[in-house]
Formats: C-alpha cells, sequence, structure tokens
C-alpha cells in the first residue's frame, strides 16, 4: 500500500519525565499480594494503582494509575510498573510443543508435543471457549461445518495453573470451487495512524478476521513488524493475542509499498522461506500475505521468483496455512508484471490459495465499476494460466480496496464498499480486504491522512461491511 506514512510516539522519556517531576507514590498493600492467576497485560486498558498484570511470564503491580498504549509494555515504562513476585503461574507446566493438524469434513485432530514439568492435562480453546481436555497429546474437535476455518490454542495444566499456549490454525475440507473462503479482513497496522483497539473494533462490527501489517527486514533476512519491532512481546502480538482471545483469526501481510523488504534481503528462497517460517511459529496465522509491489519486488523479476520459490517451501512445510500473493492492477486487470507473476507461480508450480488486487490508484472515477472490471481482468489471467473455469478462478481470487479516499483522491464509499463486498460474494471470491482498520473513522473534508477515510461514514463502518463477507 502506497499511503502508510509513519506517525512515531516517543515514550521512552515517560519514566524519565515523571521522575523528573518529583512523582512518587507510597506502595499501597496490594503490592505484597500478587495473586498467581494475573490477567495479560493489554494496551488501550485502564489500570489503577495496584493492579496486576502478567507480560511474558512475569508478573507486575501498577504503581501510577494510566490508560495503557502500545509501546507501553510494563517492562518499558518502570514509571508505570514495578515487577511482582516473580513468574505468571510458578510451577505449571511449560509451554506444549508444536502443534499439527489433521482434518475431515465436520472435524480437526490435533497433536502436540509434551509439555516440560508437572502435567496433570492438556486444554484445547478456541478464542475463550474449552473445546477439549485430554491426558494425552492430542484431541479430535468434532461437529464442525465443512470449508470452515479455526484457531486452537493448547495449553498444559496442573495444580498450579496453565501453561503458555501454543496456536494451531486449519480449515475442514468440503470446499467447493478449488479455494476455501477466508473471513473478511481489513488491514490493521499497529505502527501507524492511531491503532485502534482490535478488540473494540470486533465487538462493534462482528469482523472476526485482521491482516496485520507490515513484516519487513529487520536487518538482512530477518523479519520484523514494521522492520523495527520485535515478532512477540511488543503491540503487535498484544493486538494478536486480543483478536485470538475473541474467537477471531489473523492473516499476515509481507512486504507492502514502502520498507525495506524480505525479498531483495534474504539471497535464496530457502532464506526468504526460512525468514517467513519465523513469523509462522511466533505469530500462528491462519493466512501468510504477501503484498508483492513497487521496483524491487514486484518488477524485479529475479526477487519475484525468489519470493516464488520461496512460498512453495512455505505452503510444503505448512499445508494448513493459506497462502495468498496480493498486487496492484490496471482498471482491466494485472498489468506485465502481474500477468508474470500468475504465470510463473504456474509455471514453477507454487500452490497460492489466493491471488488478491489492488483495484484503486489508477485514477478511476467509478470505483465499482472498475474493480469489477479489473476483477475479470484477472480471473482471465487465471483461466489462460491454469485452464481454469470460471468457478475455480473466482474461487482463487480476492479483492484489497482503499477505503474513502484514496493516494490519488479516487473515492470508495461505504455504499460502493457494499457493492463491491457483494460482487465479490456472488461470484465466489475468496478474499476481501482494505487498507485500513486505522483509517475506518470520518473526517469528511480531511484529505488523505492516516487515522480517517476523508469522508462522511460511521466509525468502523467499512470494518462492519467487510465482516459480511
Amino acid at each position: 500500500m502506497k499511503f502508510r506514512s509513519k506517525l512515531i510516539a516517543l515514550l521512552a522519556g515517560i519514566g524519565l519525565a515523571l521522575t523528573g517531576a518529583g512523582f512518587t507514590t507510597a506502595a499501597p498493600a496490594a503490592y505484597g499480594a500478587v495473586q498467581q492467576m494475573a490477567a495479560a497485560w493489554a494496551p488501550w486498558t485502564s489500570y489503577a494503582i495496584g493492579a496486576v498484570v502478567t507480560y511474558n511470564g512475569v508478573d507486575y503491580v501498577c504503581i501510577q494509575a494510566h490508560t495503557s498504549q502500545p509501546g507501553w509494555e510494563p517492562p518499558n515504562v518502570p514509571a508505570l510498573w514495578k515487577v511482582g513476585s516473580g513468574g505468571g503461574n510458578p510451577g505449571a507446566p511449560g509451554q506444549p510443543g508444536s502443534v499439527s493438524t489433521s482434518v475431515t469434513n465436520s472435524s480437526i485432530s490435533l497433536s502436540w508435543g509434551a509439555s516440560s514439568g508437572t502435567v496433570t492435562g492438556y486444554r484445547v480453546y478456541e478464542g475463550s471457549t474449552q473445546r477439549a481436555q485430554v491426558t494425552g497429546t492430542s484431541a479430535t474437535v468434532s461437529g464442525l461445518g465443512t470449508c470452515t476455518t479455526h484457531t486452537y490454542t493448547v495449553k498444559a495444566y496442573n495444580s498450579a495453573g496453565e501453561s503458555a499456549g501454543r496456536d494451531a490454525t486449519a480449515t475442514t475440507s468440503g470446499c467447493t470451487g478449488g479455494g476455501t473462503k477466508m473471513p473478511g479482513a481489513p488491514y490493521l497496522y499497529m505502527g501507524w495512524g492511531d491503532p485502534p483497539n482490535p478488540g473494540t473494533v470486533m465487538d462493534s462490527t462482528g469482523v472476526k478476521s485482521f491482516t496485520m501489517a507490515f513484516i519487513l527486514s529487520g536487518g538482512g533476512c530477518s523479519p520484523a513488524w514494521d522492520g523495527n519491532r520485535p515478532l512477540t512481546g511488543g503491540a503487535d502480538q498484544q493486538a494478536i493475542n486480543t483478536i485470538k482471545s475473541k474467537g477471531g483469526s489473523v492473516q499476515v501481510s509481507f512486504g507492502g509499498w514502502q520498507g525495506n523488504k524480505l525479498g531483495p534481503n534474504c539471497s535464496t528462497p530457502q532464506a526468504f522461506a526460512n525468514a517467513v517460517q519465523q513469523v509462522i511459529n511466533a505469530v500462528g496465522p491462519a493466512v501468510v500475505d504477501f503484498d508483492i509491489e513497487n521496483t524491487d519486488e514486484f518488477e524485479n523479476y529475479t526477487v519475484q521468483d525468489r519470493i516464488l520459490n520461496g512460498l512453495k517451501i512455505v505452503k510444503q512445510n505448512n499445508p494448513n496455512v493459506k497462502v495468498v500473493v496480493t498486487f496492484g492492477t490496471s482498471k482491466t486487470g494485472p498489468t506485465a508484471p502481474g500477468v508474470r507473476l500468475i504465470n510463473q507461480s504456474k509455471a514453477l508450480g507454487v500452490p497460492i490459495d489466493n491471488y488478491t488486487i489492488m483495484p484503486f490508484d489508477f485514477g478511476g472515477s467509478n470505483m465499482y465499476q472498475d474493480t469489477v472490471n479489473a476483477s475479470e481482468g484477472l480471473k482471465s489471467a487465471l483461466k489462460s494460466a491454469f485452464g481454469w473455469s470460471d468457478a475455480q478462478a473466482y474461487a482463487h481470487m480476492g479483492i484489497s480496496g482503499m477505503n474513502g479516499l484514496s493516494d490519488q483522491q479516487e473515492t470508495t464509499s461505504p455504499s460502493t464498499w457494499t457493492q463491491i463486498r457483494d460482487w465479490a460474494n456472488s461470484h465466489g471470491l475468496t478474499r476481501l480486504a482494505y487498507w485500513a482498520v486505522n483509517r475506518d473513522r470520518p473526517c469528511p473534508g480531511g484529505g488523505v491522512v492516516s487515522n480517517c477515510s476523508g469522508i462522511s461514514q460511521s466509525n468502523w463502518e467499512f470494518t462492519r461491511i467487510t465482516a459480511g463477507f
């Protein structure tokens, strides 16, 4: 996405500022009564003095009332938090090992590596709902719908409490048309544009999935959120934890329009696949989305091939994780680099689940008709490359729009986005996204900015529409 100028919050000086102001608070009695079952720290939460949270296995006690923000994790702001009495659940088992899955039309079976320590048994959760409790290292969840995607968390337990969880996502079989429909998943960017609490958005709209942006190079072939935030322990992980705790799933997007990307920095397909695997292991996404743009990846065919060959390895190692490629388009369909990407994926045998186009920033005046025309052009390119029927092509297609004003002042209104969603539903497309939840707020006449759409709308209106996909 071209439009993602960054708004950087400088939080490092909070502790110094409070100390310099002579701030002191008497320690309440609660300091000595840290509970073993403390709630996990979360952003956008009001904490009173004496509140107890756990973060990365350590308990912290609040020493200054505040509303938390991304980047204010307890170890980062000692003026707000002090370390409590050790770990969150002393004596609890270790985290279970990696989870593997197998599926039928109506069930998902999970098996995992045993936890260290004393283990009474294991519990399997979907969001906050327990789906199974077993004494062994496998479980089956039955009674599921065909072609439905579910994310589970496995935790070991004993009398001291539960371990950290291990996630796995799988989709039941029985899909028709050759593709699996993914829930509508608008982009959410935690490094820019006053990022909202995804839990608040989910409660307001019914949306069940988000596309988390963006994984870039944190130096060489090492992945990091936005190139500078760690894969775990920060605002991105907290947002993902919130989404999953409400029974949702995440897609993780790599690349985008700008920034230092992994494609040019990873020297081989295997190295690229290894970097992607680090993210999959850390985040547990249902989908990995490769937003291939600009001259460094999209128009550099050496890098394009490196990414495609890397994705082949990723899919082999993670058959239950959907692989998406997202790229720009003209009003009539993919441009030459897009057609080449489609044809090369066929020639190289890359099992891509979905080809998503971004039908905006081409100076359109009728965004609905231009989106339909561009999508029909994508369908033709897929049919030509793979010999698919119309239904098979649609089942491998997605649309990623831009809500409100685009970089080129095109306008996609809520009513237009509803038309686009309905067209995608009626034609059997399997992915719908837009850029971005951060902008899904009204500011008529506000221009193209990071935290609102530039048009008149209700809060989270585009997300509510997308949830209907």
